[in-house]
């Protein structure tokens, strides 16, 4: 008698929409990470336990300890959209043997630099999705349709987001 393996994250992933949808108010979750500024560009980021050096290559000024806050949204693209894609596939009963995710930002760097009235971030962002499935072709759209209208950093990259913001010195708010 054959032993059948448990899909340890299709049962969780079932377990967190059941629980989601009988939720009696809106479940918000709240994401933090608190970075500080060690020298020069170099930065350290804290998200709960975990910790990472982030900078600027040589060439803008940077010593290349780690990536830039521009590739690290990059990354988030990427990595969310494949979280994205190990749900749903599951969800979908669409088999997923492996996702991997491309992405690549144009940034016009007179904006960060003040030299030219021109947008700091990207001008653009482009990314592919390389999917290995033996489902049929009209699945994987699906499967992409799905991905692409519940990624969350996919969403936070095409829609305003309201954010605020404030300056302290020394403590203080600052008027600005």
């Amino acid at each position: 008698m054959a032993v059948q393996q448990v899909d340890r994250l299709g049962t969780v992933i079932e377990q967190v929409r059941t629980d989601l949808g009988n939720a009696p108010e809106p479940p918000i979750a709240t994401f933090s990470a608190a970075t500080s500024l060690v020298d020069e560009y170099r930065t350290k980021v804290n998200i709960r336990e975990f910790s990472l050096d982030v900078d600027e290559p040589p060439l803008i000024g940077g010593t290349d300890i780690g990536p830039t806050p521009v590739e690290l949204v990059l990354a988030a693209l990427g990595t969310c959209q494949e979280i994205v894609y190990a749900t749903y596939a599951r969800v979908l009963d669409i088999p997923l043997d492996g996702v991997e995710v491309t992405a690549e930002g144009r940034i016009d760097l007179r904006g960060f630099f003040g030299v030219a009235d021109v947008p700091a971030g990207f001008q653009d962002v482009t990314f592919t999705v390389d999917i290995a499935s033996p489902a049929a072709p009209e699945d994987i759209a699906r499967l992409v349709e799905m991905v692409n209208a519940h990624c969350p950093v996919l969403d936070i990259l095409k829609q305003p987001v309201s954010i605020r913001g404030e300056a302290r010195l020394n403590g203080e708010a600052l008027q600005v």
